[in-house]
């Protein structure tokens, strides 16, 4: 059976934190922003962390992650392309992917060598949210982490931006797109992630788009990177240049589609916000679940606003089982 959406992408275990902006500075982090740390930078924060008695809750993520759990509650075949260690976080992440319907081939590094990679996600009252990410193991992904025969047999193989900041990944990812040019039915779907990793890495952002990219996602700040613009309009206008189809959002000014032919504008919906994390990535997987229906692009966008807007509404990236059905009978219903 074909799957719906494979996906190649970090896996962290993501833990999230309620906390108030002077502990962000006092921890000399940058508000709203992602920071790539090490394990043993890690240690001192979560020990304040755990000090100041932040709620927290936790469960697997990193960005791909996210989408195929959102897509897969939805009803969506999914198989994740990853690399964790054998040790609790690792377990924790495999056992929480199986329960959500993900499929995974499985390997699992030496925990003697190097753990698996965890993300901190600070959210403050105004429901920003702030993270520091040690990618550990997760970033050492090498052709034995590859199944290309599961990559090849899916309508879309979605690539998360993160990807480009380790050598290693970096490679993998471009040997599943070489491979992916003997399969032209397999539609490429590329996350922009961060706006300082475009930056950043913009070279090797460019060098995946050489391979003929089908969608993008990202938001108003990352696409403004990705496409060197002064503004969002002129972004748009470059955008519209691409063979692609690019998925914007713009927090509360919603969302836009933009083709070569229209650019497709879709209102937020009206919400009490409680924390962002994981809002952008519940609308990727929301959207391409949408596409998968054969959708038009304005409907595919209209349920993703509404999925990204309940992720919005509740402290951390997930919903409960209960709420991704109220979210996709509310789509059947329109």
């Amino acid at each position: 059976m074909k799957n719906d959406i494979s996906a190649i992408g970090n896996a962290l275990v993501d833990t999230v934190f309620k906390v108030e902006h002077s502990l962000i500075q006092e921890l000399g982090l940058e508000i709203d922003q992602m920071t790539l740390s090490s394990a043993e930078e890690h240690s001192p924060i979560i020990e304040r962390l755990i000090e100041s008695g932040a709620d927290t809750v936790s469960d697997c993520g990193g960005s791909a992650t996210n989408s195929l759990v959102a897509a897969a509650s939805f009803g969506a075949k999914c198989f994740h392309t990853c690399k964790v260690s054998d040790d609790q976080d690792g377990v924790r992440y495999l056992e929480s992917l199986k329960e959500a319907g993900v499929g995974h081939k499985g390997n699992m590094a030496s925990a003697k060598t190097i753990p698996t990679g965890k993300c901190l996600i600070l959210v403050t009252p105004d429901a920003k949210r702030t993270m520091t990410t040690a990618l550990n193991v997760s970033s050492l992904m090498d052709e034995n982490d590859l199944d290309l025969n599961q990559i090849a047999n899916s309508k879309i193989f979605y690539i998360e931006g993160y990807m480009v900041t380790s050598e290693e990944n970096y490679k993998v990812t471009l040997q599943a797109l070489n491979h992916l040019q003997n399969f032209p039915d397999v539609k490429i779907a590329f996350s922009l992630s961060d706006p300082g990793i475009v930056m950043g890495f913009k070279e090797k952002f460019l060098e995946m788009e050489s391979f003929g990219l089908d969608y993008i996602f990202g938001n108003d700040d990352e696409a403004m990177a990705f496409v060197d613009a002064e503004n969002i309009e002129e972004a748009f206008m470059k955008l519209q240049e691409k063979s692609y189809t690019s998925i914007i959002t713009m927090g509360e000014k919603g969302s836009a589609v933009i083709t070569s032919d229209e650019i497709i504008h879709t209102p937020k919906a009206n919400i009490e916000p409680v924390d962002t994390n994981g809002a952008g990535d519940m609308f990727a997987g929301s959207f391409m679940y949408a596409l998968l229906q054969d959708n038009d692009l304005k409907s595919c966008a209209e349920f993703a606003n509404y999925g990204a807007s309940k992720i919005v509404e509740t402290f951390g990236p997930r919903l409960t089982q209960e709420s991704y059905k109220e979210v996709l009978n509310n789509f059947k219903k329109s």
